[in-house]
């Protein structure tokens, strides 16, 4: 089966792939090394239902639909397109997206505090005023928690999400994997947090009533996600996962990002494609493994 997909340009297209997502054709890059240092299991450890969701496949079409839900927010939206190089450099925006999510993941303490530092840095000039249909002219900060509290119930909710509804739960561990991923979020500056599907689905009602709302900058932003300058063959494939990213996104989310209800069909059409990733790429990305591999170098210093 191997030599088949090499033939067919299988492992090429995996390379590809591993260096859009992390920056590296082997799908571990410097910053992955990070995963080695410390003397802990982290935040949340093998067992936890962070690394069930964080580790599987499924955070391709989570990522995707995480980008999406955030732009529904005017200060998260302006913050993105008058800080970053989305336009420019949207691969290097999503490399250090990854970065963060991995090690915060499966980091020990001291690489996410680290990695934390290296964020909070980054915030801490993402500053300006954005406009609101519920108030003209507010000023918002990346280091607000009122809008950390947004990117982060937004986040929480797509990954959740896509991960069942792409069928790869087979357990109840939605309460579970809230509270557990609430802790990333004390390092950037959120004390408070959801804990619980009932709490995050009441924040993210408390959004959609009081702060969402379409602004001018809406449509090209969200027109980019729909469409990032990928290669022919890329695109052909992420369109298939972003089909299936706005297949779980609700009401009135969709219409503030100018979004037309996707047929669910297309989640399934994505199982098949990410499970035939998942073949050719392996089941764990080379940052899981470094991080078991310092758990049980742990383990065994302890034994």
């Amino acid at each position: 089966m191997h030599k088949l997909i090499a033939i067919c340009g299988g492992n090429k297209a995996a390379d590809a792939f591993r260096k859009t997502v992390s920056g590296d054709p082997t799908g571990a890059p410097k910053w992955a090394q990070q995963m080695a240092i410390g003397n802990d299991i982290g935040l949340f450890g093998e067992a936890s239902a962070v690394w069930e969701v964080h580790g599987c496949i499924s955070t391709l079409v989570g990522g995707i639909r995480a980008l999406l839900m955030q732009a529904a927010h005017p200060a998260a939206l302006t913050g993105v397109a008058e800080h970053s190089q989305y336009d420019t450099d949207p691969l290097g925006r999503l490399e250090r997206t990854t970065r963060w999510l991995t090690i915060t993941s499966f980091g020990s303490t001291e690489a996410i505090e680290i990695e934390a530092r290296r964020v909070n840095e980054i915030h801490k000039k993402v500053t300006g005023e954005f406009p609101s249909e519920h108030q003209p002219g507010q000023s918002y900060s990346a280091r607000d928690p009122r809008f950390l509290l947004w990117v982060h119930c937004a986040f929480t909710e797509s990954f959740l999400r896509t991960y069942e509804e792409l069928g790869y739960s087979n357990k109840d561990i939605a309460d579970q994997y809230i509270g557990e991923w609430s802790k990333s979020a004390k390092p950037l500056g959120l004390d408070k947090a959801p804990q619980s599907l009932i709490e995050l689905a009441d924040e993210m009602k408390r959004f959609a009533k009081d702060e969402v709302c379409r602004i001018p900058m809406t449509p090209p932003i969200v027109a980019f996600i729909l469409e990032p300058p990928f290669s022919r063959g890329g695109l052909f494939f992420y369109r298939i996962l972003c089909n299936a990213a706005i297949s779980t996104i609700d009401e009135p989310f969709l219409s503030v990002l100018g979004l037309k209800k996707r047929s669910k069909v297309w989640l399934r059409i994505s199982k098949v494609l990410l499970d035939f990733l998942s073949y050719m790429l392996g089941h764990e990305s080379p940052s899981q493994k470094i991080a078991r591999e310092r758990i049980k170098r742990i383990q065994l210093n302890h034994g």
